[in-house]
């Protein structure tokens, strides 16, 4: 399938449900080699509740990489209100593509900000500096969809696995290897000023 064949197809996939969490693969940044072999079956995903942001961020996988032959994958995130997003970053292979469930996004890519309300779209390529925030006083929800990358992986180690209760404490220098080796693995690439602009965006808009 060409790589502009993959956004076509983004609308059908977001209409699924939730899907349960069933582990990482072993490779992060892989796929099983028996993709390229074996026929692609029918999987239905059953409704679940919304997402809780937890008082912050959080994710939820939904279609996995694997159950596509490797052309898409989602994922759920939900974000508190006043809540900042990750340092201002692009991706080198992944193209990404949000549908806003519930509240407004705010997506900052190279120096334009756009706000995506709910039902909303917002189309992401590689290789373009992006961040996002939620700036309103109500929770944000949204669909992350990614294309020939199973980058849902990348996002379940750094929430739910690099975390100070597997002993990777936030600051510590083993969650600095953990997440730079990530990084790398996944070709995500963070501007030289990412973290101070990031710390500019939160105090513009009052985010934590």
């Amino acid at each position: 399938m060409e790589r502009r064949d993959f956004i076509q197809a983004a609308g059908l996939f977001a209409s699924l449900g939730m899907l349960p969490n069933t582990g990482l693969m072993a490779q992060p940044g892989t796929l099983p080699a028996n993709l390229a072999t074996d026929p692609l079956k029918p999987f239905y995903l059953p409704p679940s509740e919304p997402l809780s942001h937890k008082g912050n961020m959080d994710i939820r996988v939904w279609v996995r990489s694997e159950m596509t032959g490797g052309v898409y994958s989602c994922v759920e995130c939900a974000v508190a209100p006043k809540v900042m997003g990750p340092p201002p970053h692009y991706h080198k292979e992944l193209d990404e593509l949000m549908y806003v469930l519930e509240g407004t996004a705010s997506v900052m890519v190279e120096n334009e900000v756009v706000e995506i309300a709910a039902g909303g779209w917002h189309f992401r390529p590689r290789n373009l500096k992006h961040t996002f925030w939620n700036a309103s006083e109500k929770p944000l929800r949204f669909v992350d969809m990614y294309f020939n990358q199973p980058f849902e992986q990348f996002l379940e180690r750094i929430f739910h696995e690099l975390t100070p209760e597997n002993g990777f404490p936030r600051g510590s220098e083993q969650h600095k290897r953990a997440h730079d080796l990530l990084n790398e693995q996944f070709g995500l690439v963070y501007a030289p000023t990412a973290f101070e602009e990031r710390q500019a965006i939160a105090a513009k808009y009052g985010l934590q």
